[in-house]
């Protein structure tokens, strides 16, 4: 549901539920992931996860989340017809959520396809974890694969 200039209409002053308008789909996360865990940042990157997103999902998720503040969209230098995707501030601060539901997952489902590693890491010391992550978005360094 939108209003007349297009944003989200808030349903209820709930924290949850503001929260779950703009990211509360399958899709919107799933590209905060492969953005802030993954280091894509390109349409095409995004069409290849193995989720498999539909082109006009992921184009309408891609403007939803560029209008909520979390991306933000610049060309590519490199390639003037294509568009690179990046995490804001406010993106980044999506982090703790994503990793309490790694946990989570990792907790109830034994299939899950987060290391070991990973899931230690954010249990033990989920700060410390937070900060190197986003050391490395900043320098554009992505070595975990949660």
């Amino acid at each position: 549901m939108k209003t007349r200039a297009g944003k989200p209409k808030r349903r209820s002053d709930c924290p949850i539920s503001c929260a779950l308008d703009i990211v509360g789909d399958k899709w919107s996360l799933l590209i905060v992931r492969d953005i802030v865990l993954r280091g894509k940042a390109s349409y095409g990157k995004f069409l290849k996860s193995a989720e498999h997103i539909a082109t006009n999902i992921l184009a309408n998720r891609l403007a939803l989340l560029e209008g909520a503040g979390i991306v933000k969209k610049t060309l590519n230098e490199e390639d003037k017809r294509k568009d690179i995707y990046a995490l804001t501030t406010k993106g980044i601060d999506l982090l703790p959520m994503l990793l309490e539901m790694s946990i989570w997952s990792a907790k109830y489902d034994p299939k899950t396809g987060a290391s070991r590693e990973f899931i230690s890491q954010a249990r033990k010391d989920r700060e410390r974890l937070i900060k190197q992550i986003k050391s490395d978005i900043k320098r554009g360094k992505f070595q975990f694969q949660e």
